[in-house]
């Protein structure tokens, strides 16, 4: 805990990471989900912003603050001396995974509260903690696919790396529009598309698939990028 509690400390004061991450998800939000007039080419019917801009917000700290701060501290050192230090292992990533999910509590209940203050998603205030939960514990799978890319490239890679996999995941997801019919196979390899549809679910919309399929998926994205990263961090990286 305390390793989780100066990892977010020094998150937070680094402007350039947190900033984006709080703001840009909300502000949109804010501004195509409760400003801008419903129109069918504008806005979707029901929730489906609501929990996109979820979805959204969470990916971004648990893939860059992995996949960018796992590099940087590999390349200089940090991680090499965190290990020389008596403190319990896995302390590192397990403080990492915190922040992130620290992020999303906040994210997540800034999109909730901005959907019931002044949205028109017909969402219940139950229904919205249900998403923001979801949205919590959902950043996991992408805390290990930025895992897997902190792992292996250099740390002045590593922004270019996480956006090709935050980008396409994002947007072949189907999460703001819907895909072509020819690719939307493509959406059910993206755990972005299997946490919207279990944040859909839990506003009462019918999901594509059952929140069982849902879960599994994502519990093997977490499993299958874990398990590739584990025997590079056991080495030393």
């Amino acid at each position: 805990m305390t390793e989780a509690r100066y990892e977010l400390l020094r998150t937070l004061r680094a402007p350039a990471f947190a900033g984006p991450f709080l703001l840009i998800p909300t502000a949109l939000y804010l501004l195509f989900g409760t400003m801008i007039p419903e129109s069918g080419s504008v806005r979707p019917p029901g929730p489906y912003l609501f929990t996109a801009f979820t979805v959204m917000g969470i990916m971004g700290p648990a893939l860059f603050g992995f996949g960018m701060g796992l590099a940087l501290e590999r390349e200089q050192g940090l991680i090499a001396l965190k290990r020389a230090l008596p403190m319990p292992k896995g302390a590192y990533l397990v403080a990492k995974m915190l922040m992130a999910a620290s992020f999303a509590v906040l994210i997540a209940t800034a999109i909730a509260l901005e959907t019931l203050l002044v949205g028109r998603a017909p969402v219940t205030m139950g229904q919205a903690v249900g998403v923001a939960l979801i949205g919590v514990v959902g950043t996991i799978p992408f805390c290990a696919i930025g895992l897997f890319i902190g792992a292996r490239v250099s740390g002045r890679a590593a922004p270019a790396f996480v956006n090709l996999a935050y980008l396409p995941l994002m947007y072949l997801s189907g999460l703001f529009f819907p895909l072509p019919q020819s690719i939307r196979w493509v959406a059910l390899f993206s755990p972005a598309f299997h946490l919207n549809q279990l944040a859909l679910h839990a506003t009462g919309t019918p999901s594509i698939l059952g929140p069982a399929i849902n879960i599994a998926a994502l519990v093997g994205v977490t499993v299958l990028f874990t398990g590739l990263t584990a025997r590079r961090l056991s080495r030393g990286m």
